[in-house]
């Protein structure tokens, strides 16, 4: 389950009791309803295949949250897989970072904005395969 967020999305995990798992800043991991995850804002049910059904074993959440090391995602994806990982951190990095070179290079801001979506766009075609 997701939401928007800014430019991000919001992940979140449905557990077998119908609350949803998820991440923030100030609250670290939890457990929350539907209505508390969705902060008023539109659901977007994402599928995933690694998952067969809800997760229903006890999730030892509660770790603290950290941009680069246990956001949303990598709470997800560590409840639902037992790796976590972040393809939306990736993807920002590697757009960051072509944006920071193709600036650097070329000195122009719309080579540097191409480089941003270029790098976004590689990290989530390499991602599928």
């Amino acid at each position: 389950m997701a939401r928007r967020k800014g430019v991000v999305m919001h992940k979140g995990l449905v557990m077998g009791d119908g609350r949803i798992l998820h991440n923030t800043p100030l609250r670290g991991e939890h457990l929350s309803t539907e209505r508390e995850f969705r902060a008023g804002r539109r659901l977007i049910v994402q599928r995933s295949s690694a998952v067969d059904g809800p997760p229903t074993a006890p999730h030892d959440h509660g770790r603290a949250y950290h941009l680069f090391r246990n956001n949303c995602e990598h709470t997800v994806h560590r409840a639902a897989t037992g790796r976590a990982h972040s393809p939306q951190l990736k993807a920002w990095v590697a757009g960051v970072g072509l944006a920071a070179v193709a600036l650097l290079v070329t000195r122009h801001p719309a080579i540097a904005v191409a480089g941003f979506a270029a790098g976004r766009r590689l990290v989530g075609g390499l991602k599928d395969r």
